[in-house]
């Protein structure tokens, strides 16, 4: 089920826990003591910056699948986010120089938590805040898989996933899987919340890695099939053949899908309904052309149903785990409390210097 450590970060007792929390996502992802050590590092360092420098945040622990998908490679990394409203980064280029520190910290600085991680992202805006995320998985160095090898897709993905109040389990989930030259982004909204949630979009995942070869419609029937005896959940599939350059979705219930298409953005709509429980006797399926300025945005009811993505998302090109993170701190409103759990999980071309 989906294990996420949401922690709080006010003051520096609970750095501490921040460093724990990252110590068991690494045992749950099965990493070795050097890349646990890598793993508990980077946490320390972003949670001691949020104290030192934006005076609170939260941080998201969680253990995901790699922002490229490698065919037979089940390995699963375990992703650090750091999330704040503070002042900003000014000088960006100097936090991300090795040997850069805030005062009072380990002394690692950002630039060398990039350096020990799989992946690293950072987005911040003066007076707005900070986004710093770490993947730290099985291998070493950069690459995003641990051999070395430039990614062969064109095309990533990532997400976040908050559970309401604070909670051990998220009812809500989401899946990365490679089937040849087609790529699956799925998440998952366990009906309700807590534990019961949990099993019902755990379930889905599972299954869905079974039958990622199918189109998104059929991929959905073999999870309401999958999810009967659960609460049933609502899911969204999306499936992109990098082949042909076109994008596939079908839904059914209320995960909602922003796809960009040039300046503006377009809504994927899914069926009324819930996997497992109640499914719609067809399934509508879109089929859209996918550009290299193209980005697409699922995310569960937690936040709120008519939200649009800004012009600006993504852009410049982000990690999409760091825009998915993004767009849960700068999405939510505090007139707006959030009654359920929150994931938001994005896809979106690789840059072409990065490929």
């Amino acid at each position: 089920m989906p294990r996420v450590w949401d922690v709080p970060v006010q003051d520096p007792t609970r750095v501490r826990d921040v460093r724990v929390a990252a110590e068991e996502a690494a045992a749950l992802a099965g990493l070795d003591e050097q890349r646990t050590a890598a793993a508990s590092l980077a946490a320390t360092e972003l949670a001691t910056n949020l104290v030192k420098h934006a005076q609170a945040g939260q941080v998201l622990i969680d253990v995901v699948d790699p922002p490229v998908p490698r065919e037979g490679r089940p390995e699963r990394a375990v992703q650090i986010t750091a999330i704040d409203h503070g002042p900003g980064i000014a000088d960006v280029a100097g936090a991300l120089r090795d040997g850069f520190s805030s005062a009072g910290s380990l002394g690692a600085g950002l630039g060398t938590c990039r350096r020990l991680a799989d992946g690293f992202g950072l987005h911040s805006v003066p007076g707005r805040g900070t986004v710093a995320l770490v993947r730290v998985g099985p291998g070493t160095g950069h690459a995003e898989g641990g051999d070395g090898s430039p990614p062969s897709l064109g095309v990533h993905a990532g997400g976040v996933n908050v559970p309401f109040a604070g909670a051990d389990h998220s009812g809500d989930a989401w899946a990365w899987v490679r089937s040849g030259d087609r790529a699956t982004l799925m998440l998952a909204d366990g009906l309700g919340h807590g534990i019961e949630a949990a099993r019902a979009s755990s379930a889905a995942v599972g299954e869905m890695r079974h039958w990622a070869r199918l189109p998104p419609a059929e991929i959905l029937r073999k999870l309401h099939t999958a999810l009967a005896g659960t609460r049933g959940a609502a899911v969204a599939v999306a499936q992109l053949d990098t082949w042909t350059g076109r994008l596939r979705f079908a839904g059914i219930g209320n995960v909602s899908a922003r796809l960009r298409e040039g300046d503006r953005w377009r809504s994927l709509l899914s069926r009324p309904g819930i996997v497992g429980v109640h499914r719609p006797h067809t399934v509508r399926e879109d089929e859209v052309p996918w550009s290299p300025d193209s980005l697409l945005i699922l995310h569960t009811d937690g936040l709120p149903g008519r939200w649009t993505p800004p012009p600006d998302t993504g852009r410049p090109a982000a990690d999409p785990a760091v825009t998915a993170a993004v767009t849960v701190r700068d999405a939510g409103s505090p007139a707006r409390p959030v009654r359920d759990d929150t994931a938001v999980a994005v896809m979106a071309p690789i840059p072409r210097e990065h490929s």
